[in-house]
């Protein structure tokens, strides 16, 4: 993850390719519900501004983050996977009932699947990017950029290309942390 950027701007045509490699992601039914919401220019100001206002700035640990010239507001559409499974091909699954009868969220697993691809579409052509989550004002984020309270807003990824070397010391506070092994993730038949 690429937390300082410089602020050379990103090609729409480049975000385009990007989007479509992530709208291949899987897709339960293939409601495809999800959308990005793209800052650029004064609306990646009025983001930082309402999700972290100026008076924080001077502790802020990351300050080339805010000069990342696209901020992309990746979000899960529920209605959209009630909607698409009250169809005739999915009806009876019951799962248009309402999104409350979903054991899994499914728009959130396909979402996060194509937020994924999406990170590794900007890798892929040499971009940083990084996926970090509106912890605090999401509702001030939501007002300022009028998102619908429906949408579920995943997180927020800051893409652009990095100003430096990923260099040592610029992780965050969770990178020296190991990585777990394929024998503590992968469980034979029972647990």
């Amino acid at each position: 993850m690429t937390r300082s950027f410089s602020d050379r701007p990103i090609d729409p045509a480049l975000l385009d390719r990007m989007v479509e490699l992530a709208a291949r992601a899987p897709s339960a039914g293939k409601t495809q519900g999800w959308h990005v919401v793209a800052l650029t220019g004064a609306d990646t100001a009025r983001f930082w501004d309402v999700s972290l206002p100026a008076e924080h700035r001077a502790d802020f640990r990351w300050p080339g983050l805010l000069r990342a010239p696209l901020l992309l507001l990746p979000l899960a559409d529920p209605a959209a996977y009630v909607a698409r499974y009250a169809e005739p091909d999915k009806v009876r699954t019951g799962l248009g009932k309402s999104e409350h009868v979903w054991p899994t969220p499914y728009w959130t697993v396909d979402a996060s699947m194509s937020v994924m691809t999406l990170l590794l579409a900007a890798e892929d052509v040499g971009l940083g990017a990084l996926f970090f989550g509106v912890f605090h004002n999401e509702f001030e984020v939501r007002q300022a950029l009028g998102i619908p309270d429906e949408l579920q807003l995943l997180g927020a990824i800051a893409l652009g290309w990095p100003d430096t070397p990923r260099a040592v010391g610029g992780e965050g506070r969770s990178a020296s942390r190991p990585r777990r092994t394929p024998t503590d993730i992968i469980h034979h038949t029972t647990w």
